[in-house]
């Protein structure tokens, strides 16, 4: 039964996450060390080696992009609009003490749907998001390659793995480190028949465990 491998990757730190600053578009590019992080991964522990038919996909930042072209040096790569981050509005580039007296954040933070001035709501967010990544699955299928890497901000990576990840999981339970993320694989009868893929595992790999994921 033919199967398709997806690699979800969260970008490396940024000067801003380090600060604890609360990113959304904002376009902040992979601090000095982020980019280290990222090379000692990158040399610790096995990321997926794709053909030269895969696809390089990244969300419409820098930090996805720079991202992308450490793990895979002088690969061509697309941006998706769609996986872009949630539009904070005027909380980004605030941090959590910035913005606890700010009307709604309390319970955006806990999960209740609080109003982000000028920003994005959160059905919107996964309406656009869900149908990115539908369009991504879609796409690939009709090529001629049957995996695709795809860097994306943590946010948008923990909301596709909640939505159509087996086994199920809160969004929060699909959290990843800057520079890991996660390999799925997608069944087309089933995701034909209901939108579901399978968690195969974490990545990067332990080089030990590298020839049981080949």
């Amino acid at each position: 039964m033919k199967s398709y491998k997806i690699y979800l990757i969260r970008h490396g730190m940024t000067e801003a996450n380090e600060q604890g600053m609360y990113l959304g578009r904002l376009d902040s590019p992979l601090s000095p060390s982020g980019l280290s992080h990222l090379l000692q991964l990158r040399t610790a522990f096995d990321y997926p080696v794709v053909s030269p038919v895969a696809k390089l996909f990244a969300a419409p930042l820098s930090r996805c992009k720079q991202t992308l072209s450490v793990l895979y040096p002088q690969r061509p790569i697309t941006e998706i609009e769609g996986l872009n981050e949630c539009s904070l509005g005027r909380w980004e580039g605030k941090t959590v003490a910035q913005l606890k007296g700010e009307s709604g954040f309390a319970e955006w933070v806990s999960g209740q749907n609080g109003a982000i001035p000028d920003g994005e709501d959160a059905e919107t967010f996964q309406a656009r998001v869900s149908a990115a990544f539908e369009q991504l699955v879609t796409d690939l299928m009709k090529s001629g390659s049957t995996e695709a890497v795809v860097c994306a901000p943590g946010g948008v990576i923990m909301l596709i793995m909640s939505k159509y990840a087996f086994p199920r999981g809160s969004m929060a339970e699909w959290a990843t480190d800057s520079g890991c993320g996660f390999e799925v694989r997608v069944t087309p009868e089933l995701w034909m028949r209901e939108p579901v893929m399978e968690a195969v595992s974490l990545i990067p790999w332990n080089k030990e465990e590298d020839s049981d994921n080949e």
